[in-house]
């Protein structure tokens, strides 16, 4: 049989030991903060929770808000909402239980939401809202501030260019996403264009792209076997832009069909200069997720918000993307 001594440490040194011990654990947790403040300053911590966080837009916006909250002695943690309502409602839920500070959202369900910011309210926790607004009018007001895209006017764009590349006569199509009211006032604002212009063109459909190439790609494939007349497509993003284009070009479709997206991402600005898009009204992400940790500290310090804060979008042609750093950079 082995005998194995255990030392006997008196329990001065043992207290000792143990302090020392947690010392170097909390050394090296504040030596791994990314953060740009000093370790020990940090104030709170932010959730933020948006509807696609593979999607470019929103990855850019996470990285922002987490540079710009870490300089006001914030941590943030982004969430990936994965499209769906209850996910993002259990991710708030998490949020309120952890004590987290402020909730910044972007919901992938603009009516699913209203149970989670609800719940948030009644927690006092202070829940700003970006790029898609809240649909429900009692819910929509216990959101301290949203600031997104003007959609409807950028929609408003997308038709203007529309009308424009196809001699205003002819079928088109619409890619949507009607689970996001920023997706139905681009649609919207893409109809009222049309309307007040007296235009000739008629929309003989509208399906559900869910935002991405993939589907995208699948529903433009079935718009084309119901509607092979077609003269254009308003996609409601890039991503789903892209996709209807690769529909399109599979089909040899390339002469017959326009493509208007929007969003004016890096891969939505090569689309156009390659000329697979004829116009992508463009979004300011970086502005939206500085506008948002701006408005969470100025709440702090007792300002009083405007309540919505709309950013008006551009037309983004061929020839705005020959000189652009931006696309040549892959850059918002």
């Amino acid at each position: 049989m082995n005998i194995v001594f255990i030392p006997i440490v008196p329990m001065k040194i043992r207290i000792l030991l143990s302090f020392l011990i947690s010392a170097s654990v909390l050394a090296l947790t504040s030596c791994s903060n990314t953060g740009s403040e000093d370790a020990g300053e940090m104030r709170g911590k932010i959730g933020m929770t948006c509807m696609d966080l593979t999607n470019p837009f929103f990855k850019l916006i996470a990285n922002v808000m987490e540079e710009e909250a870490a300089k006001h002695g914030y941590r943030l943690v982004a969430l990936d909402g994965a499209n769906d309502g209850a996910t993002q409602n259990a991710q708030l839920a998490d949020f309120i239980a952890q004590d987290y500070d402020a909730i910044f959202l972007n919901p992938a369900d603009s009516k699913a939401a209203a149970e989670g910011v609800r719940k948030a309210y009644g927690a006092g926790v202070s829940v700003f809202t970006f790029d898609i607004q809240i649909n429900h009018e009692e819910v929509k007001e216990m959101v301290t501030s949203h600031i997104g895209s003007d959609n409807f006017q950028g929609g408003q764009l997308a038709g203007k260019s529309m009308m424009m590349a196809t001699g205003d006569q002819g079928e088109i199509a619409i890619v949507g996403l009607p689970e996001a009211t920023s997706c139905i006032l681009r649609v919207a604002g893409f109809k009222d264009s049309l309307e007040k212009n007296g235009s000739k063109l008629k929309i003989v459909t509208e399906l559900n792209g869910n935002g991405n190439r993939s589907e995208g790609f699948a529903v433009t494939n079935d718009i084309l076997q119901a509607h092979p007349n077609i003269v254009g497509i308003f996609a409601i993003n890039d991503p789903s832009g892209l996709g209807a284009y690769a529909a399109v070009e599979k089909a040899g479709k390339t002469d017959q069909i326009t493509i208007v997206a929007f969003d004016a991402s890096p891969a939505g600005k090569q689309g156009v200069f390659e000329k697979k898009l004829y116009d992508t009204p463009q979004q300011y992400p970086r502005k939206m997720a500085i506008g948002t940790v701006e408005s969470f500290i100025k709440h702090l310090e007792g300002e009083e918000l405007e309540k919505r804060v709309f950013i008006p979008c551009t037309h983004y042609y061929y020839e705005t993307a020959v000189n652009d750093e931006t696309r040549v950079s892959e850059q918002w």
